[in-house]
């Protein structure tokens, strides 16, 4: 029976938040990794997640093709985890979730390499949101140069180090007063250990080839209900107001410009104004975690494993008086 050691995967985006559970997935099952990031030199820290050699850090930009080129080669399975959150120089929502994209399935497509892309719950060329619209653009190109790649689209991801549950918990930490906005939008957090594992088992040829898969948590929270777990976890007690999509939009014109946790940009307000969960023909067809046979773990059982470094107790709750 033939090794996974002989089998070579190549890992856009492998020193992200997601980047790194998946190369630690694909760790546990013996593969060989090669991880194409823009800045190999920080990413060395991947390589205990494996055996010495396992795992091998590479140079690439989806902006120039003749680097994504060289790093796939010889690959037997492509994958692309790479996204942006918000914009940055040449680091635009088109240039790397859609001409990215379609640099990286085309360079699989050349050396015949299985391909596995994650794109995003809300991917939509129809959508007001320019991320959304940038991942569904992706998502075709994708489509038409390996009509047999596997997509992932995750909901909002959690997880130790992300950018959603910490983010709260920090300026629940630093101010009394929240400010909320799209407090009655659905959401279905997902623990990013999960969709790592969705991803491995495609690598493992558990996934049905060519086909979308949409993977959310065990639980379709509101906006407001998870910012209040996210807070009761962490044991403040923050006052939540309201905003109108309106008002935080003008806002989110000038915190575009601000630093860490308070950053907001309009294009992240213009998601928040539509729901992110999965859809009922997802759910009818199996392509979702449960149909590829996991069982999701919920907000509340994994945040308190990471969230309690925000308590002013630290690992101990306060008591009630």
């Amino acid at each position: 029976m033939a090794s996974n050691l002989e089998t070579l995967v190549t890992v856009f985006g492998g020193s992200g938040f997601l980047g790194r559970n998946v190369v630690r997935a694909l760790c546990k099952r013996d593969y060989r990794i090669r991880v194409a990031v823009r800045r190999p030199e920080l990413a060395g820290y991947l390589q205990p997640s494996g055996k010495v050699g396992q795992v091998h850090t590479i140079q690439a930009n989806l902006r120039y093709p003749a680097s994504v080129e060289a790093a796939v080669r010889d690959s037997d399975v492509v994958i692309n985890l790479v996204g942006v959150l918000t914009e940055g120089g040449g680091q635009t929502f088109d240039a790397v979730q859609a001409r990215g994209a379609e640099t990286v399935a085309k360079a699989a497509a050349a050396v015949g390499a299985r391909l596995i892309h994650v794109s995003a719950i809300g991917a939509d060329a129809e959508s007001p949101s320019r991320y959304a619209k940038a991942k569904a653009a992706g998502e075709a190109a994708v489509t038409a140069a390996v009509p047999a790649a596997t997509i992932f689209r995750p909901s909002v991801m959690f997880g130790p180090e992300d950018q959603f549950t910490n983010r709260f918990a920090a300026l629940a930490r630093m101010s009394p007063v929240l400010p909320l906005i799209g407090g009655s939008t659905r959401m279905q957090p997902v623990y990013v250990g999960d969709v790592a594992t969705a991803i491995a088992d495609a690598v493992d040829g558990k996934a049905k080839a060519g086909a979308t898969y949409e993977l959310g948590g065990p639980e379709v929270l509101t906006m407001r209900e998870i910012i209040e777990a996210i807070v009761a976890i962490a044991d403040r007690k923050p006052m939540l107001v309201p905003l109108s999509f309106g008002l935080a939009r003008f806002q989110a014109n000038f915190l575009q410009f601000a630093p860490g946790a308070f950053k907001l940009t309009p294009d992240q307000v213009t998601l928040l104004e539509r729901d992110n969960v999965v859809s009922d023909a997802a759910k009818a067809a199996g392509l979702t975690l449960e149909g590829l046979g996991i069982t999701p773990d919920s907000l509340e059982a994994i945040a308190p494993q990471y969230l309690w470094r925000f308590r002013a107790a630290g690992q101990f709750q306060r008591k009630s008086v």
